[in-house]
């Protein structure tokens, strides 16, 4: 065992140009996935794909209080909602899977069992409540609470009496004497002084492998090159440092250490790391909805990362091709939902009606506006009105309100019902007459197109009642879609049709 070390890695690039990068994503499946982890997913993929590399997802799931299977599939669902393919992985597999560290937990056990071997790990007898009180000690003398190395040099004898008493051991890292230095590739030269990295457990005395020996083990065996991961980790980088020294020394691994860069915090409200229990933090809010998947994968691209010359709108073939690590700012980035909402309204823009259409159907399914087989003709009415609403939509959730009166009414399409803020605004005594005089306009036409119906309401209303369009139109409106907001009128009674936009004006005026 060397007495002291000191990790200088190259700082100068990124990549070396004759090296295949591999670079990993592995998330703790544990609640719903957040968009702090979706952020460094993208880091990762986009990283990967600049430089023609492999992106790894793992999964790290040997938490068996906290793991669970509906945490693992939401995770997987959500990187692959976003579209980050990956090369190796769950439902691809490779060549160093399995890549879920529950399958894995012999590998690590025989890897804990070289270390005890060559030792540069030991077993410690220290209980809880021995540990607790010598760090309190230490506090008291103004020392670092870290652990003293009581086991660390513990004679047979020693050992004999703590097995005899049937104490448990967990299993701790030597770490060598001296300062750990390392070049970061965001960050920078970092330094950690010897006295704050003190010999850290790698196995509870259950036999559970825990995060410090996971994930460089995992990291040696399946290649990684560079670690792109949170800032939150970058004090436990030392230790990690340290152990892949340590499996490079038995044989483990191709004996290279990772590169590392700590990608900035994501803030949230009151400038506070963002966390779970913040209500933007979780993903499954973003698909509830309607977020497309081009919309929150580029605004997340804007969390730390610029492409430059002020350009926000792109997407994620263009952020690859763009991508490097020069351009992740070290300081945390502030999750803005109205700016994310902003971002997610340009991609709405930018899509093809026809895909958008598509995009909107499970929405108005899932609100029981539409069947859940609609019709060819209810998706031809789709498929046109989408044209109407496309530059006001934000998101695809707002198609249930926007769209929602063209279907309900209908067999299997829910109930049609007004919005009743919006009709106690307009259809008092006033409005009621305002539609019954356009029901009778409307009802004489010999055709129903925009055109005519144009002209029959502002004959019947603008010139025939004197009233400005704003008033003219509002009841009609409501009495039509339920709300004061809705796509351009003329289409939309066009859209409806004769029967049913009669209909509604019809229940509204009254006897």
């Amino acid at each position: 065992m060397p007495d002291a070390t000191a990790t200088n890695l190259p700082g100068s690039t990124e990549v070396d140009e004759n090296e295949l990068v591999r670079v990993r994503f592995c998330p703790s499946p544990t609640g719903d996935p957040h968009v702090g982890m979706l952020r460094t997913a993208l880091f990762n993929w986009a990283f990967a794909r600049r430089h023609q590399g492999v992106f790894v997802f793992r999964i790290e799931d040997t938490d068996t209080v906290r793991d669970t299977e509906q945490s693992y599939e939401a995770v997987v669902d959500a990187v692959s909602w976003l579209g980050l393919e990956w090369d190796e992985g769950p439902g691809v597999g490779g060549d160093f899977g399995p890549y879920r560290q529950s399958q894995r937990r012999d590998i690590y056990r025989e890897v804990v069992e070289r270390l005890l071997e060559s030792g540069d790990a030991y077993r410690c007898y220290c209980t809880p409540e021995e540990l607790n009180q010598r760090r309190e000690e230490a506090r008291a003398a103004g020392r670092d609470s870290g652990y003293d190395g009581r086991c660390r040099d513990l004679t047979p004898g020693q050992v004999g009496t703590f097995e005899a008493e049937n104490r448990p051991a967990v299993v701790r890292f030597r770490v060598p004497d001296g300062d750990w230095e390392f070049d970061d590739l965001i960050r920078g030269p970092m330094t950690f002084k010897s006295e704050f990295v003190s010999d850290f457990v790698l196995v509870r005395a259950n036999g559970d492998p825990l995060y410090p020996l996971v994930n460089p083990v995992d990291d040696a065996l399946m290649r990684i090159t560079h670690v792109l991961r949170g800032e939150d980790l970058l004090s436990s980088t030392p230790r990690q440092l340290a152990l892949h020294q340590a499996l490079a020394r038995i044989g483990i691994g191709s004996g290279r250490t990772p590169r590392f860069g700590h990608l900035p915090y994501v803030m949230g409200q009151g400038n506070k790391k963002l966390s779970k229990r913040d209500p933007e933090s979780a993903f499954s809010r973003y698909q509830r909805d309607g977020f497309l998947p081009e919309g929150l994968a580029n605004y997340l691209g804007l969390l730390g990362w610029s492409m430059g010359d002020d350009v926000e709108f792109y997407s994620l073939a263009q952020m690859a091709e763009a991508f490097d690590l020069d351009r992740v700012n070290a300081s945390p980035a502030r999750f803005d939902l109205k700016k994310c909402t902003a971002v997610n309204s340009l991609w709405v823009r930018a899509l093809d009606p026809a895909d958008l259409a598509a995009r909107m159907l499970p929405f108005l399914i899932g609100a029981e506006v539409l069947p859940d087989e609609p019709t060819e003709e209810q998706l031809e009415i789709l498929r046109r009105a989408t044209p109407l609403v496309q530059e006001r939509m934000e998101l695809l959730s707002q198609a249930v309100g926007l769209l929602g009166f063209l279907f309900t009414g209908s067999p299997g399409c829910g109930e049609f019902r007004l919005d009743p803020d919006d009709a106690a605004k307009v259809l008092d005594d006033s409005g009621r007459r305002v539609a019954a005089t356009a029901e009778s306009a409307l009802r004489a036409l010999p055709d129903w197109d925009i055109p005519s119906i144009e002209d029959a309401l502002r004959v019947a209303l603008v010139e025939g009642l004197g009233l400005k369009p704003r008033l003219a139109f509002g009841p009609v409106r409501v009495a039509v879609t339920g709300r004061r907001v809705s796509p351009p009128l003329f289409e939309s009674l066009e859209l409806l049709g004769r029967e049913r936009s009669l209909a509604r004006l019809a229940a509204v005026a009254g006897p």
